[in-house]
């Protein structure tokens, strides 16, 4: 836990360069993810009763990861003209789909305690949500790293020496 802290502490002294603005917008962007999925997922699972929580937890998910690619490729990392589809999009949705994957167990999981405690709409629509976002949070720093070797960056674990040659 210090570690974290000292390192959060460092990434804060050095917000000025190129990588720390990067961690900070990549992690505006996810934040942005996030409240595209739970409000995608409010809507179709908590409101409209469109779907099941496995289903609902699956398209909300879905949906929020197209603007969480099109805000990290040009936004986070600075890309821009077409995409590459082997070397950015598939590796983007693969590791999209895989949280999407885990996303299903959390909300199976969520199912199943809202049948064992017989938790109401409201509180399983709760319980829902907090898993979906247990479930990427993750993958947070995971992609993070991916991410930078998508677009051609520096991984994170460089960012001090970077920093320092600075």
């Amino acid at each position: 836990m210090t570690t974290l802290v000292v390192r959060l502490v460092h990434l804060w002294e050095k917000r000025d360069t190129p990588e720390a603005k990067r961690l900070i917008r990549y992690t505006m962007v996810s934040a942005i993810s996030t409240g595209v999925s739970f409000g995608v997922l409010a809507i179709v699972f908590g409101v409209l009763h469109l779907w099941g929580e496995i289903a609902s937890t699956v398209f909300a998910n879905a949906v929020a990861t197209v603007p969480s690619y099109y805000l990290n490729r040009a936004w986070v990392w600075g890309k821009g003209g077409r995409s590459h589809l082997f070397k950015e999009i598939v590796p983007f949705w693969s590791m999209s789909a895989i949280g999407i994957v885990v996303s299903i167990f959390g909300a199976a999981l969520a199912r199943h305690i809202g049948q064992v405690y017989n938790l109401d709409h409201f509180e399983q629509t709760l319980i829902v949500l907090t898993a979906n976002l247990l479930s990427f949070g993750i993958f947070w720093v995971l992609k993070f790293v991916l991410f930078n070797r998508l677009f051609r960056v520096h991984p994170l674990e460089e960012l001090d020496e970077l920093v320092e040659a600075a």
